[in-house]
């Protein structure tokens, strides 16, 4: 049952704070599991806790002393609690995550990166079944590899297995469509399984053998192979033979190139975490069939003084939020609570996960290769944030801000001669480019001259500031800006200015980059509204700062663009049937050969056509044949 609580029913009486306000909440509280939540005066959410046992929990910050920092801080803002009893801890740790996901409390380690993992697919939904990356649910019928920590790690690996499984990598459609070997046939990366080149059987051998080296079996997979080499050579199959001693030969590079290959863990999760100045660096490596397939580093947000424990418990609690953990994960430090994490994760995971700290052999060297990785990380980020941070103040400097911005927004649209036209916003911040917050507009302006770029902008700043006015009136959070970078010149900001002023936003600073005398790089100018018309030194590190900026909004707003031109060129009245998604597109596509074609056929045809239900069919022809 939830109390909120904090206000005495005495309207007279000076509201009670901090420790006497908890020491009269803990008189109410009894033993029972639960989560209680701590709140400033504003009923802003400071902390979000679970307990055992709610009473004794609570207890402890009723005590004048004995406080790190951080706590005693959010001690004296709390102004008014809330509870939330459970019929277990474990429900309560679940709980707490969920909230602090949901409302992201000041003082609770919060993790911000929360993408997912690439993973390798080898598609199963084809005789020839196609391996490819694979990001996201887990919809398509197949075989899941990963997570490998990135892209590129994926990349790397998908490189390999081409090498030396030749499995394809073509879509179905591609697959179905050709009459001769691509080029991956001839340059020996896939065996062409489109043209008939190998059969099925040997097919699913490749498959199988790919399946086995990423479980962690290439020694077996190498020995198969080896064998088969020595049955060509003596059947005088000499060709067959070569093929496969190539093949060893890149099987072996792989193992080579693996980096750390632990024998004794085929499967596990490594977290180490590094803290200092305040700042924390977790790092995670991933070890799947005795490969490492990458690591990750995270720099969750932790409030100056949380521990290694307590960022670990809350890291893998909402690391493991929406990805299964592996069987092992071997940490750097203890978490507070060993055994509910255990329960947790093995409770998502659905079969019993192992939470370990090292502390000696094989595991503990792979707890310490994360550890050092995360402190030179941790080194790097600081040398970095120290960097922003002087270029953030000589921005301060430059522009005559009253300090260094926190939040700095800069925007850029484009279009082709006024078509697909896209607007931007990239922003930067004391850890640099914050890639999360970028945000794209499509311009929806129906009465806009095309390439009227005043327009773009003034619809562009319009949505953006009415959605923050509605989201955060008062400008409590952190998504106001202080700093706005316009690319143009004095009518550009002029336009912006008045904008702003219609909404009532006047007191943000606006500088306009324009491009100069010769449009050359390093002759930028600078306009602000009101003021005279600036230039900076070529050589100063700001105009750099500034260029970078630019240069990063432009190429985001050039990437929106074309993205925004490819669909609409590869757009088709299919688009506009409730219903007809991805799949069902294609297959009306590739049966009809032409949208067209399909407006034309008729009822029969269109049930003909596989995954085409009655219904749907029906729901076809009558777009393009309505009734009446």
């Amino acid at each position: 049952m939830m109390q909120p609580t904090g206000e005495s029913g005495d309207t007279a009486a000076q509201p009670l704070t901090g420790h006497a306000l908890i020491a009269r909440e803990v008189r109410g509280l009894d033993a029972s599991p639960g989560v209680y939540r701590m709140l400033d005066a504003q009923s802003r959410v400071l902390y979000v806790g679970k307990a055992r046992n709610l009473r004794a929990r609570v207890a402890n910050y009723a005590r004048p002393s004995g406080h790190s920092g951080r706590i005693a801080r959010m001690i004296h803002e709390t102004a008014a609690m809330m509870f939330l009893t459970t019929r277990t801890e474990t429900e309560a740790l679940l709980l707490e995550q969920n909230l602090i996901k949901q409302l992201k409390p000041r003082y609770n380690v919060l993790l911000r990166d929360d993408k997912s993992f690439p993973e390798i697919l080898i598609a199963k939904d084809h005789g020839f079944p196609q391996i490819r990356k694979h990001r996201g649910a887990r919809r398509s019928k197949g075989a899941y590899y990963g997570p490998f920590a990135s892209a590129a790690a994926v990349n790397r690996t998908l490189n390999q297995l081409q090498r030396v499984f030749l499995l394809r990598n073509c879509t179905d459609a591609t697959f179905e469509s050709r009459t001769r070997p691509c080029l991956l046939h001839q340059i020996r990366r896939c065996s062409a399984p489109c043209t008939g080149e190998i059969s099925h059987d040997d097919y699913a051998a490749l498959v199988a053998d790919a399946e086995r080296f990423l479980q962690g079996k290439s020694t077996a997979v190498q020995a198969a192979l080896a064998t088969e080499m020595e049955a060509a050579a003596e059947a005088l199959e000499f060709e067959r033979a070569a093929a496969l001693r190539d093949r060893i030969r890149a099987l072996t590079t792989v193992q080579q190139s693996q980096g750390i290959n632990p024998r004794g863990v085929s499967e596990a999760d490594v977290v180490a975490v590094h803290i200092d100045g305040g700042q924390a660096c977790v790092q995670v490596f991933f070890i799947r069939g005795h490969q490492s397939w990458g690591n990750r580093d995270f720099y969750p947000r932790t409030g100056a003084g949380a521990e290694a424990a307590e960022i670990l418990q809350a890291f893998l609690a909402q690391f493991y939020d929406d990805r299964e953990p592996p069987r092992l994960i071997l940490l750097s430090h203890a978490v507070d609570d060993p055994d509910l994490v255990t329960a947790l994760l093995s409770e998502r995971a659905g079969r019993k996960v192992e939470v370990a700290v090292p502390q000696r052999g094989e595991k503990a060297e792979l707890v310490e290769n994360a550890a050092r990785n995360a402190r030179e990380s941790l080194g790097r980020k600081l040398a970095e944030s120290t960097a922003q941070a002087r270029l953030l103040a000589g921005l301060a400097e430059a522009f005559g801000l009253p300090g260094a911005p926190r939040r700095v927004e800069i925007y850029d649209n484009s279009h082709i001669q006024g078509t697909d036209a896209v607007g931007a916003m990239v922003v930067a911040g004391p850890d640099g480019l914050m890639k999360s917050q970028y945000r794209k507009f499509n311009i929806r302006g129906d009465a806009l001259t095309p390439g009227d770029d005043f327009g773009m902008m003034r619809e562009v700043l319009t949505r953006r500031f009415e959605r923050l006015l509605k989201e955060d009136p008062d400008r409590e959070g952190e998504t106001w800006p202080d700093l706005l970078l316009i690319d143009g010149g004095a009518g550009q900001i002029s336009a912006a200015a008045g904008i702003l002023a219609d909404l009532g936003v006047d007191d943000i600073p606006l500088v306009g980059v324009a491009k100069g005398i010769d449009r050359d790089a390093g002759k930028e100018e600078f306009h602000r509204p009101g003021r005279p018309v600036m230039a900076l030194g070529r050589a100063d590190p700001v105009l750099y700062f500034i260029q970078r900026l630019r240069d990063e909004a432009h190429r985001f707003a050039i990437g929106a663009h074309r993205a925004k031109r490819a669909k609409a060129v590869g757009a088709t009245p299919l688009d506009e049937i409730p219903g007809v998604g991805a799949a069902r597109k294609r297959a009306l596509l590739q049966h009809f050969g032409s949208a067209k074609a399909v407006s034309r056929a008729g009822l029969a045809d269109l049930q003909a056509v596989d995954g085409i239900s009655a219904a749907m069919a029906q729901k076809v022809h009558d777009h393009f044949h309505p009734k009446g």
